[in-house]
C-alpha cells in the first residue's frame, strides 16, 4: 500500500456475513461483498505499491492469508474482470466496473470472498443468527471479534454492526 485508505471507492453491498478464522477461537465476522444481503456502503481505496496487476493481486492474497489468488477480484479499465468475483457478486462487479470507468485508475483489486455464514455457523445468515454466533464465542475471544466490527470505518453501517452496538454497547 502506498498511502492509507481513502473513502473514494464505489458504493457496494457489504455485510459482516463471513466467518473468518479457523475452527478454533478466535472466530469473527468479517465484511464481504454480498449482492443479496449486503447494504450499500461507501468503500475505501488504497494505492498499491505494485504497478503489475498480478503482483498486486499476489500481494493482497498474501496479506489476506488466502490459499489461492482466485479470491482476489480484479477489474481492468476497458478490459477483463475476475470470473470468480463475477460468480460471487455480479451486481457489485458491474458497479465496480462503472466506478473504474469514471475513475483515474487503470485497474482495481479487492478481496472477493463469499458469504460463508451458513456453512461455518451452521444456520442461515440473519442479524439474529450473527448475534447468536458472537454470543457463542468463548468469553476471552469475544472482545477481539467485536473489535473487528467496531474498527470498520464509520460510514460502514450495516444491520449487524447496529445489532452488535445495541447488544454490546461500548463503555
Amino acid at each position: 500500500m502506498v498511502d492509507g485508505f481513502n473513502p473514494i471507492g464505489p458504493i457496494l453491498p457489504i455485510e459482516f456475513c463471513r466467518v473468518s478464522g479457523n475452527d478454533n477461537p478466535p472466530r469473527r465476522l468479517t465484511l464481504v461483498i454480498d449482492d443479496d444481503i449486503g447494504v450499500q456502503c461507501q468503500t475505501y481505496v488504497a494505492l498499491s505499491a505494485f504497478d503489475d496487476l498480478e503482483a498486486a493481486r499476489e500481494n493482497l492474497r498474501s496479506r489476506e492469508g488466502l490459499a489461492h489468488v482466485n479470491g482476489i477480484g480484479f477489474a481492468v479499465k476497458g478490459g477483463a474482470s475476475s470470473a470468480r468475483a463475477i460468480e460471487r457478486h455480479p451486481k457489485a462487479v458491474m458497479a465496480i466496473e462503472a466506478w473504474l470507468a469514471a475513475s483515474d485508475f487503470d485497474a482495481v483489486i479487492w478481496t472477493a470472498l463469499a458469504n460463508n455464514f451458513a456453512e461455518r455457523a451452521g444456520e442461515a445468515f440473519s442479524v439474529e443468527a450473527s448475534i447468536r454466533f458472537l454470543e457463542a464465542q468463548p468469553e476471552e475471544h469475544l472482545p477481539r471479534a467485536l473489535e473487528y466490527i467496531r474498527k470498520a470505518p464509520e460510514p460502514v453501517q450495516t444491520p449487524v454492526r447496529a445489532a452488535v452496538s445495541a447488544r454490546w454497547p461500548q463503555v
